[in-house]
């Protein structure tokens, strides 16, 4: 076995390979496991997607995952913009979405830009709105992630959905 001194390690990439291109290339890779996992069957991949998507905005935004009746992914849109610490979100227009899609269940998902997961109370107050005007139209609402710098919070793991 040969031992290397720390000056002596390699670089952790190549010098014709920004950092940008490797962070794309990794944001790439999750979307297609997300893609191609077809069905949410595990969290896991979920909730690094949707990290890796919405982790690094510089501003609110409110996404939705719309699954069919098998919760196969039938799509994923932001849907609501903000601004650093706030989004106006209308659940009227999730449900419009929810029904182009022909959606069966929803994954609600946003961040939070100061990077803290926790969910605040505004956060509370619109998932139950969301899930009252979905349950309207019998769309179930299987999860809201919140997303904070390299942290989620999951409300279903939570026991609140």
């Amino acid at each position: 076995m040969t031992h290397t001194r720390p000056s002596q390690q390699p670089a952790p990439y190549p010098d014709d390979i920004s950092e940008s291109e490797i962070l794309n290339w990794a944001n790439s890779i999750l979307e297609s496991r997300f893609h191609r996992s077809h069905y949410l069957s595990n969290p896991g991949v979920t909730t690094d997607y949707l990290r890796s998507t919405l982790a690094d905005k510089k501003r609110e935004v409110f996404a939705v995952v719309f699954l069919d009746n098998q919760h196969a992914v039938i799509g994923l849109e932001v849907l609501f913009y903000g601004t650093i610490d706030g989004a106006s979100v209308y659940p009227r227009e999730i449900v419009k979405a929810a029904l182009d899609y022909n959606a069966a269940a929803v994954i609600l998902a946003h961040n939070h830009p100061s990077g803290m997961a926790e969910p605040s109370t505004a956060d509370h107050r619109i998932t139950e709105r969301i899930v009252d005007a979905l349950n309207t139209v019998d769309i179930r609402v299987l999860d809201h992630l919140i997303i904070g710098g390299n942290t989620s919070v999951s409300f279903a793991e939570r026991g609140l959905i």
